[in-house]
This record gives C-alpha cells, structure tokens and sequence, in this order.
C-alpha cells in the first residue's frame, strides 16, 4: 500500500539515472481501466510538465520513481477531459458515503503496487477521508515519510473503496466523459439521500438529482422542503424535471408547481403526461390553504354495492403508494361519496362481506374549500388517518392523509 501523499512530489528519473522533476499528479482513465494508474505527470526544473504512460514506469517506491525508457521518448501532457486526475479531480473533492450517509471529503488516495511484465503499475484501491489520512496531509513533507505512517496510525482511518466512490461533479459534460456512477446512492433511503442533498451547493444537488432515476428523484424531493424542491427543478431541463414531478403524489406535485415561476410551471406541465398533467391542473385550480389544495386525487373508491373481495382486488390494481392506503372509499353511481371503510376491517372480514356494512360511522368529510384549522381539528377529534374532500355535491374529489396534515403542523411551529 502506498498514499497518495507519499507519491506526490517524488523525485523521477529516467531509464539512464537522469533527473527528470518531481511527480505532479496520476491519471486514470476511466473509459480504460478505472482502477489502474494510467499515466504519471512529472513537472520538470523548467515547469513542463511530462506525461509518462504506466508502461513507461519500471519501478516506483516512496523514495524515487524510475522509467524503462529515456527522456527524449518521454512525451509533454495534453491536457484530456476524458481522464480523471487524482490531484486535481478526486483530492480535497467532496465524495458521498453511502455507509454513513454524509457528505464527505477527501484526504488521501491509496494504492496498491503491482509489477507488471518488467514495468510497475499503481492500482488505486480507496479514497481515505479520515483522520489519520488528514493527519498525513497536514505534516507532508514536515517529517520523515516512514515516521510519518507510524505518527497517522495512531489516528483512526476510514476508507470508501474505489468501486464505490461517488465523486459529486456538478458538470454535466465531465460527469459523462468520467462515466461517474451514482447506483449506490439510489439504493439508500430517500430520507437519507435528501440529508445528503441538505450538505451539498445547489450546483452539486442538482448533479445528485440528474443522476437519479426519476422515481427515486421524486422520493427524495419529497422529504425536502417545498422551496428546495421548486429550486431544484428550476435547475434541471424542464424535460427531466416533468418526468419527476409525474412520479410525486399529485397533492406535491401541484404544491411544487405552484412555488415555481408561471412559465417554468407551464413548461413542466407541457412536458408531462396528458393524464398527470390534467390531474395536477385541477389541484392547482383550488385556493390555497383549503382542503382541495391539500388533498391528493390518489386514492382507492368503489362501488358502494362491493363487497371485500372487490375492494382488495382494487387494491392489487391501485397505483399509487399502497403503504399510504388506510382507507376505501365508496360512492354510488353518480360519484357522491357513501362511507369510507378502514383497511384494517377489510382485511379482517370474510370476502363476501358487503363493504357498506364495514363503513365507518358517522361518515366524515369536508368541502374543498374548507380552510386548513378545520381539517386539522377535524383529523384531531376524530384521530383520523385520511379526510374524504367533496364537492358541493358530496361528489368524491380527493383525500387529505394524515402525512399531509403533520406536515403542514411542523411546518408552522
């Protein structure tokens, strides 16, 4: 194992013992081999700086580096987007740790040497972002390299494992061209990813969140605040931005749609599927701080005839998040509501059971432009987990969940 701090400023020479400079930085190429060390940058006395390929490295240790080849078939650098340097592109940068869900910097580089058909190659094996690696930065040069590693092991060490590094890069382009991956991220919780989010500049969020799958995206704007998620989507292409807001909950989507800019909102919309873009329309049409505005049209409704087994078999075909399904709803004919029936009953009845006979009563609900305190002291009396929203005609709009309403009481303390 050696660090990269042991290897910067090396002292080079070529295959005749001449001097060449000091090593300035390594270069991996991530569209080749993103574990091997590609080529080494040397900055001459003169301030030129030679690129030497790992071929041309014969042998490398923390006191000299040496070539297999002369310095007139060693070739000057020309600078390459395409090649991820570890001194300017991955030291000091900020990286994800998916273990402990943070943001994280980065203090050393480890590899590993390997010989190779009589040349030596670096395998780069771990960032390292603890202690002991900021201890070897901060006295670099100060001590003796072998005194050094003895004083840093005495400080704790952590390490993410090359493999699983995510390095934030807020461009697009670069992003690309270093083929960086962000897969172990989308496996974390959204609540856990929004945290990171909450660490990063808006020009990394944005890098975070073009990166994720669209449902993932939309799960992690959810637990952010309002704002945050309307500034985020500003941010990205209106294209990307409306495939996410398709995936959030009608009720959020319309909440985010409305802290937007008038003409980015219409963008959105213009770009999402006609059916979610006509229900979000509707939300946006009530007037804020009702029941309408907090209310999401995602919910299960029968028909009032229907017994337990047509209410779970709406239930397989609901697609919606089920772990936000309490309640069933049902309605007659015209569509005005006639009794709401707990999960919890349905589950518990025999499958002929009529679900009218299931219903809660008194039967519950409220016009969509009821103010919130009504729906919050209402959902408080009754201990409720989700309020039917009528028209005036009792005729099924929406449902307001208890989420909702905890949301909204946070947000006003």
């Amino acid at each position: 194992m050696i660090y990269f701090t042991e290897l910067e400023k090396l002292p080079v020479f070529d295959a005749q013992g001449e001097y060449l400079g000091r090593l300035e930085d390594l270069c991996v190429d991530p569209s080749q081999n993103s574990l091997g060390v590609a080529s080494f940058l040397v900055k001459t006395p003169k301030k030129n700086l030679l690129c030497i390929t790992h071929e041309q490295m014969q042998s490398i240790s923390v006191r000299a580096a040496q070539t297999s080849v002369s310095a007139e078939q060693i070739r000057c650098y020309a600078p390459d987007e395409g090649l991820l340097r570890v001194k300017k592109d991955v030291l000091d940068q900020q990286v994800i740790d998916v273990d402990d869900h943070k943001v994280v910097r980065v203090n050393d580089v480890d590899f590993d040497i390997q010989p190779a058909n009589g040349h030596t190659e670096l395998r780069i094996v771990a960032v390292n972002v603890g202690l002991a690696a900021a201890v070897r930065r901060l006295f670099q040069g100060a001590m003796a390299k072998h005194r050094l590693r003895y004083f840093s092991g005495l400080f704790r060490s952590k390490t993410i494992p090359w493999g699983f590094v995510n390095l934030i890069e807020p461009d697009a382009a670069r992003r690309l061209k270093l083929r960086i991956s962000y897969e172990r991220l989308a496996e974390l919780h959204p609540a856990d990813i929004a945290d990171i989010l909450e660490e990063l500049s808006r020009d990394e969020q944005k890098a975070v969140v073009e990166s994720l799958d669209e449902e993932t995206a939309a799960e992690v704007l959810s637990e952010i605040p309002t704002r945050m998620q309307a500034a985020l989507l500003e941010s990205i292409p209106s294209e990307k931005a409306a495939d996410i807001v398709e995936e959030m909950p009608p009720d959020e989507a319309a909440d985010v749609l409305q802290e937007l800019p008038p003409e980015t909102s219409a963008e959105v919309l213009a770009d999402m599927e006609k059916d979610e873009a006509s229900e979000v329309r509707a939300l946006l049409g009530f007037e804020e701080k009702t029941a309408g505005a907090l209310m999401t049209t995602e919910f299960i409704m029968v028909g009032e005839a229907a017994t337990v087994e047509g209410a779970i078999a709406a239930l397989r075909h609901f697609e919606g998040k089920l772990e936000m399904v309490h309640t069933v709803h049902l309605v007659d004919p015209s569509g005005v509501l006639t009794g709401v029936v707990p999960l919890a009953r349905i589950l518990l009845a025999a499958g002929d059971s009529p679900l009218k006979e299931l219903a809660m009563d008194p039967l519950i609900s409220v016009e969509a432009h009821t103010d919130q305190k009504s729906v919050i002291d209402l959902f408080h009396k009754y201990n409720l987990l989700t309020l039917p929203v009528v028209d005036e005609k009792s005729h099924l709009l929406g449902i307001v969940t208890a989420d909702d309403i905890l949301e909204l009481v946070v947000s006003r303390k």
